[in-house]
């Protein structure tokens, strides 16, 4: 048997976790030498490559001397918290990743509080140590400080450090030292990381994570806790509401460098993927039928926002997707729930519309950014709170608001946040940077990144993470102006936009087709107006010729998938096509629209 350790890498968002990983597998000799690997090898969705975040939690193993070690490539993002959660009980020991310049940020803490009440060993690595504007030995206090903050005790506080270029494929514990590959980091995940421990007792393995194929269904990846999991013994399945009933394993892989590998036995403390039972879901223990004994439950996140996904009926309709009828909708999105565990997903009184929550906006918008690369269309509700009652009052999802800002700009952001029942819990200085720590209602992120970026001139950097849920803060009044509508189908003509520019700032640009109803631009006062933007300049016989060349249109705003869901109003749609995203009132026609605000009214 090979001598086993298990290790998760946790570190905030663009810290270079994955890139790491890429040059622990090009050093390992996993690829071939004539292989042409491209970068970030495990963010292997195109999602994850473009934003640069890992978004699912991944599995490799590499065999180094006569160990094999087992890396689990975690999400940074708070979204996928719970993700990153289930994965930890996989491992024995963590990689914390810090960035030399921005050192221990809001997610950091949030990853590293669970691996320390998990009692993970932890290897500390400050990266990017090839930054120009490194800062190695404050980071280093930092990471101490959030440490002993988060109650440490004095074995998890003597981890060992390396300094690290993820990007030039180098690690040292002194930056004196030679600088040559990552064999030292190596040398400290088999010396400093516990081995699996061996525990007594008949078989027992939790699943942790799902994968989906569509092939073989269901496939559950966890680790074997307890004895030796067999393909031939009598196995039974212990359920999260404590039922139980026996099952069958068709096929057992253990993770073999980027490949999975079909085995018929797994020893303890090893990590495999197990194919063949079909309700197979996160938390569930599977053990020898003679002795069913569960494994602790595992916790799932709470959803904290809803959006009602409903079929595209605009008169677009079908033009740019394949997929546009609410049996396709409603198969897409209960398939998602196959491995999505965060999800949930809710009929509603109308056959076209799906009411589906999750953990944030970032969460629900990574689905639907899915959905539309795979060819579907589909209108999205403007997004909502999830509410609970507690002792008798109504009470809402708070968040814990980080934002980066320079000094001078502290003032206006701690405004901004106030007007949306956020307090400050913290205030700190990080070099040039401010360090504000707000606790916010959920519902006052919407739209804040926007407001926050205008304040700070596109230099304050946010995140936010769910923290508890309180008592309603009260109302908070979003401050948005009213939309400019189209009045009339065809495409948008430069001179009419050239008319209009006063009235407010535009989302479309010359030559793009709109319908009646669709939402084009931001007016500078409080009402929504209708205008033509259609209209075209009328041909006389004399013509002054100049007048032609004096138009000069302001570029259009072009939003995000995120930022239009933050962005729309109650009586709004975003429109979301494989190639195009758009606004739009929920009512096309004007009179339907009045009709709709008086009733709103009374």
């Amino acid at each position: 048997m090979k001598k086993i350790r298990n290790i998760a890498i946790i570190a905030h968002v663009d810290h270079g976790k994955t890139t790491l990983v890429d040059q622990i597998l090009k050093q390992s000799n996993i690829f071939r030498q004539n292989q042409v690997v491209r970068e970030r090898f495990l963010d292997s969705n195109d999602l994850e490559r473009e934003r640069g975040i890992t978004i699912l939690a991944k599995h490799i193993s590499i065999p180094y001397k006569d160990y094999k070690i087992n890396i689990i490539d975690t999400p940074g993002h708070a979204d996928f918290g719970g993700e990153v959660e289930r994965v930890l009980k996989m491992a024995d020991g963590v990689l914390l990743l810090v960035d030399s310049f921005e050192g221990p940020m809001p997610q950091t803490r949030f990853v590293l509080e669970k691996a320390l009440s998990l009692n993970l060993a932890p290897i500390v690595v400050v990266n990017k140590i090839d930054r120009p504007d490194n800062r190695p030995a404050e980071v280093l206090n930092e990471v101490y400080d959030l440490f002993i903050d988060l109650g440490a005790d004095e074995t998890q506080l003597e981890f060992p450090v390396f300094y690290a270029s993820g990007r030039e494929g180098w690690a040292v514990s002194d930056l004196s030292h030679r600088k040559k590959d990552i064999t030292p980091l190596l040398e400290s995940i088999i010396k400093d990381i516990p081995p699996p421990t061996m525990n007594s007792g008949s078989t027992q393995i939790q699943i942790t994570t799902l994968d989906y194929n569509d092939y073989i269904g269901r496939i559950g990846v966890g680790r074997v806790f307890r004895g030796v999991l067999q393909k031939s013994q009598d196995l039974s399945i212990i359920k999260r509401d404590g039922k139980i009933h026996p099952i069958s394993i068709k096929q057992i892989f253990v993770f073999d460098g980027l490949n999975r590998q079909e085995v018929d036995s797994v020893d303890y403390g090893d990590i495999c993927a197990i194919v063949g039972v079909e309700d197979i879901d996160i938390g569930d223990t599977i053990a020898d039928s003679n002795n069913p004994e569960p494994l602790p439950l595992i916790t799932i996140d709470e959803p904290t926002i809803s959006m009602t996904f409903t079929v595209n009926n605009s008169p677009f309709y079908g033009k740019e997707g394949k997929y546009v009828t609410s049996r396709q909708l409603r198969d897409r999105l209960y398939k998602e729930l196959e491995h999505n565990v965060a999800l949930k997903v809710e009929e509603t009184s109308s056959p076209d519309s799906f009411k589906v929550s999750g953990r944030g906006i970032l969460h629900l918008s990574i689905l639907v950014e899915n959905m539309r690369r795979e060819g579907f269309e589909l209108q999205i509700r403007e997004p909502k709170v999830i509410y609970k009652e507690i002792n008798g009052k109504k009470a809402e999802p708070i968040e814990i608001l980080v934002v980066d800002v320079p000094a001078e700009y502290s003032g206006k952001v701690i405004e901004l946040v106030g007007q949306r029942r956020g307090e400050l819990a913290k205030m700190e200085n990080k070099g040039s940077v401010q360090n504000l720590i707000f606790h916010i209602p959920s519902r006052g992120l919407m739209g804040l990144r926007t407001k926050l970026l205008t304040v700070t001139s596109g230099e304050g950097i946010m995140h936010h993470r769910f923290y508890q849920y309180e008592y309603f803060k009260g109302s908070i009044a979003r401050n948005r102006n009213g939309a400019i509508i189209s009045m009339e189908d065809g495409p948008v003509t430069a001179y009419a936009l050239d008319s209009l520019k006063d009235r407010g700032k535009f989302f479309v640009e010359p030559g793009d087709v709109v319908y009646r109803g669709q939402v084009i631009g931001e007016h500078n006062k409080e009402n929504d107006i209708e205008v033509n933007i259609q209209r075209g300049k009328k041909l006389t016989n004399m013509r002054a010729s100049g007048s032609d060349k004096a138009i000069k249109i302001p570029p259009p705003i072009k939003f995000t998938l995120e930022e239009a869901l933050e962005y729309i109003y109650e009586d709004e749609m975003v429109e979301v096509t494989p190639k195009s995203i758009r606004l739009r009132k929920l009512y096309l026609d004007p009179h339907e629209r009045k009709r709709y605000n008086l009733n709103k009214a009374v």
